[in-house]
Formats: C-alpha cells, structure tokens, sequence
C-alpha cells in the first residue's frame, strides 16, 4: 500500500502539491486527472524517491521512497511521459535491467512486443513515439512490479494500440500490484479504473472509488435534462448530464463530464 500524509512540494516559489494525503491500495487500478501543472508527474516522482517533498511523508510497504533501498526499487516502475529510451536494442535495454526485478518475465516480454508488433531487437532510437511507448509499456509489465507509474502511457497510440493497451493493462492487474495512471486522455482508460483522484493546484478535489460514484451520481445523454442535473454539456446527440442516483442503478461513469463538474464546483 501506499500512503501519501500531508505531502507539500514546491519549485522554487511555485507550489504545485500542498498538504495532500490519501492511500493506494494494492489490487487496484487508480486515474489520477488533473490539468497540466497541478502536480501529477511531480507526484510520482516522489512515489520514486527522485524528488523529496518540502513537508509530509510517503510510506510505501513500510519503505520511505528517498532511501532508494534496493528492495523497495525493485518493487516500482515509472515510464515517464516523456521517456526517450537508451540507443540500445529492446531486448538489451529489458536484460540490463532485469537483474534489479525478480519478477521480470522474459516470456511475456516477447508476447506483449509481438502482440504490438515490435521486434525486440530494434532500439528504441529508431522507433517513432507511438511505437516507443508501446515498447516501454511492454517492458515494464513484463517486469512484474508490484507498483506500476504510468504518465500519459497513451499519448502518441493509434486506436487498435490503445484497444491493446487496455487489454495489458488489465490482464496484468492481480489482488498484488497497484498501478496509477495519469492522464488527460480519460476515454482511453475509463474502463480500467477502479478509483479516480482529480488534483487541483494545492487540493484534492475527488478521491473516490469508480463505485462510490456510480452510487452517488448517475450519468446520463438525453435531449431533455432534467431540472435538478447537477451539471450540463450539451452536444450533437443531446445533452450529457449528472444528477444525483436516485434509483440505486449504475451507470456508465462519463470521466470527462465527472472532471469538469468537479471543476466546475471549486
């Protein structure tokens, strides 16, 4: 588990994350959504001990991130959004690493590569952006972490990439590993989710589970909104609306509508 208590970081004068606690469970899928500067890569590389926070702490399984112990390394993985690769092979880059990650998978590995039709043995210099992500991503579910960073991991997909990168992510999901994704493309992960925070500059401003939510709101597409909707887009084929559930039934999560009514209500 990871616990996040008080946690405050800032560059230079610009504070970015100011007094935020919650806790990732293993088992669990987790969005974390939020606009551009609000904090959300700068979280996960606290998470990774690679920045240290002004005030607060992160305990992970018992670890403090900025020991960078061996043990507690072994356990995470973060693909930046921005992650170039080594001018090294796949395969080379996946070896060099594996000895840090007990669990590493070469089998897999070379499953989920042909299944996004890359050869292993092409570097990651010579790959375009889309088929790098798709290289790292393979990577790292293959080492088997308990813990899993992804930032923007769809950005520069195709449609059937991003298709094959649900399909991974949720067949590498088990009741031991905790993977946060952080993303503004919320379409492309609305049904892997099991738990979506949305970050404000210095705030929190929903840190609910996907059925908490069903729970509490209901969301619909109607020409005709209702007057009590607690909130309205309006669009080609009607209005996307939320109100609150007062059926009991579920209903599909519109992520996108959720963000901007949680927006809208700062």
């Amino acid at each position: 588990m990871i616990t996040i208590k008080d946690l405050s970081f800032a560059y230079s004068k610009d504070k970015v994350l100011d007094g935020i606690s919650t806790t990732f469970e293993q088992g669990k899928i987790y969005g974390l959504l939020g606009a551009n500067g609000v904090g959300k890569s700068t979280m996960f590389k606290i998470l990774c001990g690679l920045l240290t926070p002004q005030t607060g702490n992160v305990n992970i399984d018992g670890n403090s991130p900025l020991d960078r112990k061996p043990g507690f390394l072994s356990k995470i993985f973060y693909i930046p959004e921005d992650f170039e690769g080594p001018a090294v092979s796949i395969k080379n880059y996946a070896n060099c690493i594996a000895g840090f990650y007990p669990n590493y998978d070469e089998a897999l590995l070379k499953k989920l590569l042909a299944d996004f039709e890359i050869d292993i043995n092409r570097k990651f210099t010579t790959l375009s952006l889309g088929q790098r992500k798709r290289a790292i991503l393979s990577v790292a579910l293959a080492l088997r972490t308990e813990f899993l960073l992804l930032d923007e991991p769809t950005n520069g997909l195709d449609i059937p990439s991003k298709l094959e990168f649900r399909k991974m992510v949720a067949a590498a999901m088990d009741e031991n590993r905790t993977i946060i994704i952080s993303t503004h493309q919320v379409k492309d992960v609305e049904n892997l989710l099991d738990h979506i925070m949305i970050l404000d500059k210095r705030a929190v401003l929903l840190d609910s589970s996907v059925s908490d939510i069903q729970s509490e709101y209901s969301f619909e597409i109607s020409p005709n909104v209702p007057a009590d909707a607690l909130y309205v887009e309006s669009g080609l084929g009607g209005s996307s609306y939320i109100c609150k559930n007062t059926t009991g039934e579920e209903s599909r999560i519109n992520i996108e509508l959720l963000f901007n009514y949680i927006n809208s209500k700062k």
